[in-house]
């Protein structure tokens, strides 16, 4: 009885030891000596501009000059910083504590070990311990068995390598424009598509009398996609409660993505809310998806992304990214990829994209996911117009407007409108018998793409120290700075600094409000946007 103690004893240490080997969840904390005899207890983030920047909590963020660790730190530091830099010259990479095959010959050889010692352990038992212990060992079997068998997210971090983000918005250009920093990948569009008509199929009570405007998507206003995305540790469900207000994704033709439940926490899909192509006008006459833009497979390659998720991982459709068909999708509508990548599945059944946020993301108190680009509106938003059904939506020649048509009590009514340069926007209400109601709003003004296409970093021409920033940043130029703006999120100028001929400046950013912001100034005539936090 000794004996068979001893071993359910090992067996239970081994399903311990081995259930967590691979967990990648927490955080990879490390004591760090600073100033000679200080110590910080941290996880490592990035080492920027001489600055270390470490992460003692979830909420917290440090930084030190690399200059104040000891010299073992600082080689730890070092030898990181070259593997991150070899991760950002790569395609896809990851970093995870153990690759694939290693775990799943491990798992093998443990449950090998499990069975062997089952095996003994019955051998070593009288008929009457065999009798009271069938069951109890069959429960650690089948746990041992589940827990070696079943897949979470194990990997922590990815880099992405931008230039293959950019290859998969290549088909839509020029209607949309790319480029990307350090951190961000952003892309500007007017969020309206090209190849496919809008708001034709709405019916019901589904049309809110909203209709197609072309949106300012552009710098510092611009879509952004994390370039090195974290998984979290509890991914927020993408549900009737969360994420309700603003975009989850962006399609790669530019045209953002909502979550398909409505702030109402209904299924605009199934409640007949979208067009034909899974799309309709928001509040502001913003055009966006609730669903995934699987048609634009017609356009593109099958082994490419159709969207980004704001939490930087890509979606594909009913094709791997290697060419094979879609395998089992995990609970969050996705899984890793073979090159240990995770990303998502778009398909035509709920939940049609993402399920779950895998990625780690930011939801303000509105439910909506941050940084988020903001859409304009130039008109009060209506109420729903029950029994309507709208049977095209036709661009004009200029173009500068569109022609709504649909129909109600079998009859057929218009809404046509177009704008100035000067923001006027002037809209007809066509009835039945050609009778006519006009108004006028005054909105933003139009704005066309920038038409050259180039990467936002430039580390042999601008430094920006620290980033993030807590009291002061500091700006290096090989040109003159002359005026600095930096916008928030919503494209508000939020400060103003004038650097008259100096190559270098110091701005005072303390009284910011913690959050994102874009800095800007012209580089020898060049534009340059750089993103930064404020802590």
């Amino acid at each position: 009885m000794k004996n068979f103690i001893l071993i359910l004893f090992v067996i239970t240490i081994s399903f311990s030891a081995n259930a967590h080997s691979v967990d990648g969840k927490a955080l990879q904390l490390r004591t760090w000596t600073i100033h000679q005899n200080e110590q910080i207890l941290g996880s490592l983030l990035m080492m920027k501009n001489g600055s270390v920047y470490l992460q003692p909590t979830a909420e917290t963020i440090v930084s030190y000059p690399l200059s104040d660790f000891s010299s073992k730190d600082q080689q730890f530091i070092q030898e990181k910083y070259a593997v991150i830099q070899r991760l950002n010259t790569s395609k896809l990479t990851y970093t995870p504590p153990i690759v694939p095959s290693q775990i799943a010959y491990s798992r093998y050889y443990v449950l090998l070990a499990i069975i062997i010692l089952l095996s003994i352990s019955t051998l070593l038992m009288n008929r009457q311990q065999r009798k009271y212990s069938k069951l109890f060992l069959g429960v650690i079997f089948f746990s041992g068995l589940y827990s070696f068998t079943t897949t979470g997210l194990q990997r922590t971090t990815t880099t992405t390598n931008p230039s293959f983000i950019d290859s998969a918005f290549t088909p839509f250009k020029p209607h949309v424009v790319t480029s990307w920093d350090n951190i961000y990948f952003y892309v500007e569009s007017q969020g309206i598509p090209t190849t496919h008509t809008m708001m034709v199929g709405i019916s019901n009570h589904g049309w809110q009398q909203q209709v197609p405007i072309p949106q300012c998507y552009l710098l510092p206003n611009a879509w952004s996609i994390p370039l090195n995305p974290t998984i979290a540790v509890n991914p927020i469900p993408v549900d009737s409660i969360h994420f309700t207000r603003g975009a989850i994704a962006l399609a790669v033709n530019g045209v953002p993505i909502f979550n398909v439940h409505t702030n109402t926490g209904v299924d605009s899909y199934i409640d007949g809310q979208l067009d034909s192509f899974g799309g309709h006008c928001g509040r502001a006459d913003d055009y966006h998806y609730h669903i995934a833009p699987l048609h634009l497979y017609n356009y593109t390659a099958p082994t490419q992304p159709i969207a980004f998720a704001l939490d930087g991982f890509a979606v594909y459709g009913s094709v791997e990214p290697e060419g094979n068909s879609m395998t089992q999708l995990d609970a969050n509508h996705g899984h890793y990829g073979v090159n240990g990548v995770y990303h998502y599945h778009g398909t035509i059944a709920a939940p049609y994209m993402i399920k779950n946020m895998v990625g780690q993301v930011t939801e303000d108190t509105t439910h909506q996911l941050i940084p988020q680009t903001a859409a304009h509106p130039v008109r009060p938003s209506l109420t729903p117009l029950s029994g309507a059904l709208i049977t095209s939506c036709i661009s004009n020649a200029t173009p500068n407007g569109y022609t709504l048509t649909y129909t109600k009590t079998s009859q057929t009514y218009k809404v046509s409108y177009h704008w100035n340069n000067n923001g006027v926007y002037t809209f007809y209400f066509i009835g039945p018998n050609n009778d006519t109601t006009t108004s006028n709003y005054n909105g933003f003004k139009p704005c066309t793409l920038p038409t050259s296409i180039s990467s936002l970093n430039m580390p042999d021409e601008v430094i920006v120290f620290p980033n993030p920033a807590n009291q002061n940043m500091s700006i290096q130029a090989k040109n003159s700075l002359h005026r600095i703006l930096i916008y928030d999120l919503n494209g508000r100028t939020v400060l103003t600094y004038d650097a008259g001929n100096n190559h270098e400046a110091t701005i005072a950013v303390d009284k910011l409000t913690p959050g994102m912001y874009f800095l800007f100034f012209n580089n020898n005539g060049q534009p340059f946007y750089q993103e930064f936090l404020k802590q």
